[in-house]
């Protein structure tokens, strides 16, 4: 752990993954209890579309992947809104469309295949201080407005027919729930990059739902793994001398496998005690 207090790129690295990690945890919550991973793919996927675009125009990686971040965002939501019986199949198409303008705009822009490749697996070593406050901009945001919106979120994601009774605009705070994820993804594509990064959004926060049960614990408690699996996803990269990203989603998904299986049998150890 002494480098951790030795190199400076390793300490830029511990931040990103720690905040990232904040924003994971909020938001990665809300996609584990409203079960739309998929959607949350579909959004992280057209990710790739933008920071292509930027790329090769000149402007900033992270511009472009908020832009296109918000853009499917809204675009998935509206589907969800408007084509039920056909969203499957419809955000499936947006994931791979995204997916491969980027893949095409990348190809037409110098030195694409190492860009490619950070971006696809992430690039947590080569944070910059700038992108540090870029995330930190990002989580407040993501934070704040969650704060300001608990109970409509909260209402939205488990019940949405007494959220209407109640007077609540439905389609309007499910759109900004689908915009709060997509920031959260961008947040999310410097510590593990697009491929991987459903994973993180959602292995904590699935393995939190395994021992609490209220949505403001998860929280919590999806926030500290986060932040636990990122350092020491960091540290056994740094000591193995393999890719981060991946390592870090071994560390959570693994996690993920054993808190599993202590979790069913802690379920069956309950119930023979019962009967």
């Amino acid at each position: 752990m002494d480098a951790f207090f030795q190199y400076s790129f390793l300490q830029t690295a511990l931040l990103a993954g720690l905040l990232a990690s904040i924003g994971c945890g909020i938001m990665g919550s809300y996609v584990v209890v409203k079960r739309i991973g998929y959607m949350a793919g579909g959004i992280s996927h057209s990710v790739l579309a933008g920071m292509g675009a930027a790329l090769f125009f000149g402007f900033s990686p992270m511009l472009g992947a908020l832009l296109a971040a918000l853009l499917a965002a809204l675009l998935i939501g509206w589907i969800k809104i408007r084509w039920q019986t056909q969203e499957d199949t419809l955000i499936g198409a947006m994931w791979a469309i995204g997916m491969s303008i980027g893949v095409l705009f990348i190809s037409r822009t110098p030195g694409y295949s190492t860009d490619l490749m950070s971006y696809l697996f992430g690039n947590i070593l080569l944070v910059s201080t700038t992108q540090l406050w870029e995330m930190a901009a990002l989580n407040i945001l993501v934070t704040a407005m969650v704060l300001a919106f608990y109970r409509q979120f909260l209402a939205v994601s488990f019940d949405e027919e007494f959220a209407r009774l109640r007077g609540v605009p439905v389609n309007f705070f499910y759109l900004l729930f689908l915009c709060l994820v997509a920031l959260t993804v961008v947040l999310l594509v410097q510590v593990v990059g697009l491929i991987l990064v459903i994973a993180l959004l959602t292995l904590p926060a699935a393995i939190a739902g395994h021992y609490v049960h209220t949505l403001g614990r998860m929280m919590l408690l999806a926030s500290l793994l986060g932040m636990a699996f990122t350092t020491f996803g960091i540290w056994l990269s740094y000591v193995l001398d393999m890719p981060t990203g991946a390592i870090i989603i071994l560390v959570a998904g693994g996690s993920f496998i054993l808190s599993a299986i202590f979790s069913q049998w802690r379920q069956r150890q309950a119930q023979a005690a019962e009967s």
